[in-house]
């Protein structure tokens, strides 16, 4: 692993329940983000399992998994992918790393990234989109948020805790850009303003897919 991967990890380990303490509810408080998801959910309901990358908690998983998805969740923290199965003892999480994925080519019916894109290199994105290819079966698809912006954000203290993880900001062109070079189609995106208790980004949610 990578020394930043290792750091990446390390401050998530650091800050999982404290993060699951914030952030676990936090979609009761974000219809626009609800609606795309009973959209997503319709779309790969009885499809074959729907995986989250960077999970976290398991917010998003859950959410799906109420709506009837065989979904499964994939994080790099090993301390979060602990409390996501506490929270959620019915849907199964592991640890893993996007770039390298531990499924067989065309099993996997759709992927979940919500704002965890964002920690992958702006030089790693197309590979990971690509590892993503690989295992989606045709037709598959891939749904990605993240902060609209250019560069780089840095932590190093979060929930008191000590850490250093870099958030990446993308403009929508760029992201999509990536999805093309990694060979996606379909590829559409909506925008929406930050609600007044996020951080103040426009949030991008794309979406693509891959041929039939």
């Amino acid at each position: 692993m990578s020394e930043p991967d290792s750091n990446l990890q390390a401050g998530y380990d650091k800050v999982a329940q404290h993060y699951a303490t914030e952030y676990f509810n936090e979609l009761e408080r974000k219809p626009f983000d609800c609606e795309l998801l009973d959209r997503l959910a319709e779309r790969f309901k009885g499809k074959g399992s729907v995986c989250e990358l960077g999970c976290g908690p398991g917010q998003v998983s859950r959410y799906l998994k109420d709506r009837g998805v065989d979904v499964r969740g994939i994080d790099l923290s090993p301390e979060m992918v602990n409390v996501a199965g506490r929270l959620n003892p019915d849907i199964p999480f592991a640890q893993g790393d996007m770039l390298s994925l531990n499924f067989a080519d065309d099993s996997v019916a759709a992927f979940v990234l919500f704002y965890s894109i964002i920690h992958i290199k702006r030089e790693d994105v197309v590979r990971a989109f690509q590892e993503m290819r690989r295992v989606l079966t045709p037709g598959g698809g891939v749904f990605v948020s993240f902060h609209r912006g250019d560069g780089e954000l840095h932590r190093d203290e979060w929930f008191g805790q000590a850490v250093s993880i870099d958030f990446g900001l993308f403009q929508p062109g760029e992201m999509a850009g990536y999805l093309e070079r990694a060979g996606f189609e379909d590829i559409i995106t909506v925008e929406r303003e930050p609600y007044e208790f996020e951080y103040p980004t426009t949030r991008v949610y794309m979406s693509a897919s891959k041929a039939t």
